[in-house]
């Protein structure tokens, strides 16, 4: 699993029967601080992720393992949205906090 920040979404009106009413969210990967790395994927959006936030995803065979893209001709997937993290006892990341 990775973790990512929304960035975007993908709207394609024409795809294989498999993919109707998936949404497709554009998932940028960042590092532990916060940091983009450059690198983006199209995901399908298995929890109702939005614009913004910090999500986990996974890519290749991982991404048909969800009961929403299970045998679907997909390479990435969100599989949650994520609340809080830390690392080494510091807490990097809170998705509720007054800041």
């Amino acid at each position: 699993m990775l973790l990512g920040k929304v960035v975007g979404t993908v709207v394609a009106s024409r795809k294989e029967e498999e993919l109707v009413g998936f949404k497709f969210l554009l998932v940028k990967e960042v590092s532990t601080d916060l940091k983009e790395t450059g690198s983006s994927v199209v995901a399908a959006d298995a929890v109702g992720a939005g614009i913004g936030e910090l999500v986990m995803y996974a890519q290749g065979s991982s991404a048909r393992q969800t009961s929403l893209t299970k045998d679907r001709p997909v390479d990435a997937v969100i599989m949650a949205i994520v609340d809080s993290f830390d690392v080494d006892g510091e807490l990097k990341y809170e998705k509720y906090s007054a800041t």
